[in-house]
């Protein structure tokens, strides 16, 4: 069942256009991410579809219905913002039960709903505890489970983790992937970061200038890219890009090649200069240059190489991807 489709979706702020005629179905149960760079609309679509903005063009259904006339209060949605918001007055039970209170649900079924979504988030040992007495992490648990006790159509997530330092980063979405399993809720997530969008989504969408590039599973999109721009976007390090003729193919055409899929090989076809090596332990990264151009190369384990060596470089020739000048993808 459709959970949320976006039909020929617009937006434009005077007469500057964010959005253009966007289509997208979300399924039931599904966890999606809007990605792309700032700036691409992808914040300003989450809000068309929580209602806290119109959209110029298109209609937004949620389930069976057009909520276009219908204001985000009565949408059946629940947000989570980059910021917590949580009030600093209330403790943790209270801040995670006002909403329940305000449409006037029975206070036996808030208490179960929010002892039901504390033991889920862990936070049972904090009910009692204020905003200032929790960490970053536990305020932005706190923020989800004000959002849980709702039981929402659709869950929005916008940047929830931006906040956070690295490990909490990775602890939190390992949390929020184990979260989705257990609600089983339909749940639209925006992030700027691939590696958020990789882990996470079962679909990405993809968008850049206000207009989606490719939709599909994380996997897909980074083997099967329709264009230059999802190829170089999803991807930690990103994918290279050189013109094919340095590999004996169409000089009209570029090739790319992730970092992965390259190896160190004494009879092998790029000539690289080292500039920096990053020794990480489990992988090498090698930042080099082939002529003119920069390159990553990411090597399995620990390898004795400095800065100014030369190396050759071979690669998986039936993992290399060939883009047109225009950036879509081209047959080799």
């Amino acid at each position: 069942m459709t959970a949320l489709a976006l039909k020929k979706i617009s937006k434009s702020f005077d007469k500057t256009q964010v959005l253009k005629d966007i289509d997208i179905e979300v399924n039931e149960g599904e966890f999606v991410v809007f990605v792309g760079p700032s700036g691409c609309g992808k914040s300003t679509l989450l809000r068309v579809v929580a209602g806290l903005e119109d959209a110029s063009a298109g209609e937004v259904w949620i389930g069976d219905q057009c909520v276009n006339p219908i204001p985000p209060s009565k949408r059946g949605i629940a947000m989570v913002f980059q910021s917590y918001a949580l009030y600093p007055h209330l403790n943790v039970s209270k801040n995670m039960s006002l909403a329940l209170k305000q449409e006037g649900i029975p206070k036996d079924e808030i208490a179960e709903r929010v002892a039901e979504a504390s033991r889920m988030l862990k936070l049972d040992g904090y009910l009692e505890r204020y905003p200032s007495e929790l960490s970053g992490g536990q305020r932005q648990r706190v923020a989800i489970g004000r959002a849980i006790v709702r039981k929402p159509k659709l869950f929005l997530l916008d940047e929830p983790l931006s906040n956070l330092d690295a490990a909490l980063r990775m602890n939190t979405r390992v949390e929020l992937a184990n979260l989705h399993k257990q609600l089983k809720a339909t749940m639209i997530y925006v992030t700027h970061d691939q590696t958020e969008a990789m882990t996470l989504a079962d679909k990405i969408v993809v968008l850049r200038d206000g207009q989606v590039e490719q939709i599909g599973s994380p996997m897909e999109l980074y083997n099967n890219p329709v264009n230059q721009f999802v190829a170089g976007f999803l991807g930690s390090p990103a994918m290279n890009f050189l013109p094919a003729d340095i590999i004996g193919k169409d000089a009209s055409l570029s090739v790319g090649i992730r970092p992965e899929d390259l190896f160190l090989a004494d009879d092998g076809p790029l000539l690289a200069d080292v500039t920096h090596v990053e020794h990480l332990g489990g992988d090498t990264n090698l930042i080099a240059t082939v002529g003119e151009y920069n390159m990553t190369v990411r090597l399995f384990g620990q390898h004795d190489i400095e800065p100014d060596q030369q190396v050759k470089l071979g690669f998986d020739a039936a993992k290399a991807l060939y883009f047109s000048a225009d950036g879509l993808r081209a047959s080799s």
